[in-house]
């Protein structure tokens, strides 16, 4: 069973590391790994509506946060059949904050986590591009 938990200031390193960490697949907003400076200096900046640590019994396995526009993320660390806790976060997401419309950061390179949103009435509204920049 997982909890999820408010992140307080002393979770920028386990942020820091599950950052680190994360599959290239699973990335979509990061094309430069940024410092750890710059990383507590985000953290600290409190950028999401709702940020929480995942906990499986007292051990933090990732991370889970909701954007202003109510855009869901969720990353865990080293656990390599995350769908489970993937879809017991979400549901508990969901659950603490109803009456929402949510939408789910996904790499379209994850294939997996793809399957569990569209089986969970999630549906695919947009795939998007960015210019990259040719200098």
């Amino acid at each position: 069973m997982i909890k999820l938990k408010n992140i307080t200031s002393s979770d920028t390193n386990f942020l820091f590391e599950l950052l680190k960490n994360r599959d290239q697949f699973e990335n979509i907003s990061h094309k430069i790994m940024p410092t750890f400076k710059n990383h507590e200096k985000f953290v600290k900046s409190k950028p999401y509506f709702k940020w929480y640590i995942i906990y499986e019994d007292l051990k933090k396995i990732g991370s889970a946060y909701i954007t202003n526009q109510n855009e869901i993320g969720i990353h865990f660390l080293n656990i390599k059949n995350y769908e489970g806790f993937f879809l017991e976060s979400l549901e508990i997401i969901i659950k603490k904050n109803s009456g929402k419309r949510f939408l789910l950061n996904i790499s379209p390179k994850n294939k997996k986590i793809k399957r569990i949103a569209e089986k969970n009435k999630f549906k695919l509204i947009q795939h998007t591009y960015e210019l990259e920049n040719s200098n």
